[in-house]
């Protein structure tokens, strides 16, 4: 495989890329740093195919990222390859609107091949190659130029194994007929709305108990006053005032701006501060929530109560036999929320109910809590046995002792 110099010029870089489009997938990775920033700084971009790879930095004077950015999110005809891609995405995302599309995200992968449910990149290079990443450069700072010979050399290790494990992931994947499984979930993962930035929809994100108007009203507004904050300042939101302080606020609103030097979380100078009047301001404009933003109330049985709570502890252990079974990440086949609205009696609009997942493992997750599945023990071995399977071969062996006894 032939490496790159680093891309500095944007000549060299379209000319690569017009070279990379004639390919059938790109692996792709990123280098940034988010620690003291909102946004995530860009600090490099690796790429390759089975035949070439580079590293380009995008902080480079003069540097036009545009032909690469266009392979990335414009060009359908080349499957775009990432290992734990979500933030990478993100800042493609930021940088264009768009996100790369189609995609391919090997930790994804790994979940139906394997029970490696968020496999690490230097386990999945060791696991498929066999080699020892050296993880030297990994937490250096991106930022600073120039870079070194061996951050650069490490940076473009992480594409290399990954444009050859790629392919012999694929084998696998058709060898055991599970590629149509992931179909959704890369969707999911290139998704814009995923990505979308809409600091009016950031207080979903920090917990809060209760349904209370008036407090989810005044969440609402001061999680949307920390986001343009902390974009205007360009630090991290957390660097404002962390998410249990905004829900500690919204449950218990302060009279008045002196009382912020009380809330835990916030220092003594937000009683007589600019940016305390600023959050005293939005407490004060805050609305209740509207009925038809208030969080869906749970559903009809749930919550679920000690025997509830039973049953969703007997489906998470079907879900772990099941996954051992057929050697899949549990976490594919369902998440700990269905398998709770499972037990408590909802049976609409669940992931394990439909599809793929209802014939690998919802069939069974229903029928255990309908009574028709109970577990055995058979050679020390856990196993799933049918109740209905049972009792007709119990009555199978009571007429063939009648009739034997009647002769």
């Amino acid at each position: 495989m032939k490496i790159h110099p680093l891309i500095t010029k944007t000549d060299d870089l379209a000319a690569l890329c017009e070279r990379l489009a004639k390919s059938d997938f790109v692996a792709v990775d990123t280098e940034f740093m988010r620690e003291n920033t909102y946004w995530p700084e860009l600090c490099l971009v690796q790429i390759a195919n089975t035949e070439e790879a580079a590293a380009i930095d995008p902080m480079a004077d003069g540097l036009d990222m545009t032909p690469l950015l266009d392979l990335l999110t414009d060009n359908e005809d080349v499957l775009k390859v990432f290992h734990a891609g979500g933030q990478d995405v993100e800042i493609i995302y930021n940088a264009t609107g768009r996100t790369p599309h189609p995609i391919f995200d090997t930790q994804i992968a790994m979940m139906a091949i394997s029970q490696s449910e968020q496999i690490g990149y230097s386990n999945l290079v060791e696991s498929w190659m066999g080699l020892t990443i050296d993880k030297g450069a990994r937490f250096t700072d991106w930022s600073r130029r120039p870079l070194t010979e061996r951050q650069i050399e490490y940076a473009i290790g992480d594409v290399t194994h990954l444009s050859k494990i790629f392919p012999k992931m694929l084998k696998r994947l058709i060898k055991t007929g599970r590629g149509e499984w992931l179909d959704q979930e890369m969707e999911k993962l290139a998704d814009p709305e995923h990505y979308r930035n809409d600091p009016a929809q950031a207080w979903k994100r920090i917990k809060a108990a209760g349904r209370n108007p008036a407090m989810l009203g005044r969440l609402k507004a001061i999680a949307e006053w920390r986001e343009h904050e902390a974009q205007g300042k360009n630090i991290p939101r957390g660097r404002i005032a962390r998410d249990e302080t905004l829900a500690d606020i919204a449950s218990h609103p302060p009279k008045q701006q002196a009382d912020l030097a009380k809330v835990r979380g916030l220092s003594q100078g937000w009683k007589d501060n600019d940016i305390g009047k600023r959050l005293m301001n939005t407490i004060a404009k805050a609305e209740p929530l509207p009925d038809d933003e208030l969080p869906p109330r749970a559903p009809k049985g749930a919550p679920l109560g000690k025997e509830g709570s039973l049953v969703a502890d007997l489906l998470k252990l079907l879900l772990k036999i099941r996954a051992r079974e057929i050697d899949v990440a549990a976490r594919l086949l369902a998440r700990s929320e269905d398998l709770e609205l499972l037990a408590a009696g909802v049976r609409k609009k669940l992931p394990i109910l439909e599809g793929w997942r209802y014939e690998v493992f919802g069939r069974d997750a229903l029928a255990l809590v309908e009574g028709k599945l109970a577990f055995a023990v058979e050679n020390g071995k856990l196993k799933m046995t049918r109740v209905e399977d049972e009792a007709l071969v119990q009555e199978a062996s009571e007429a063939s002792d009648g009739a034997a006894n009647e002769d």
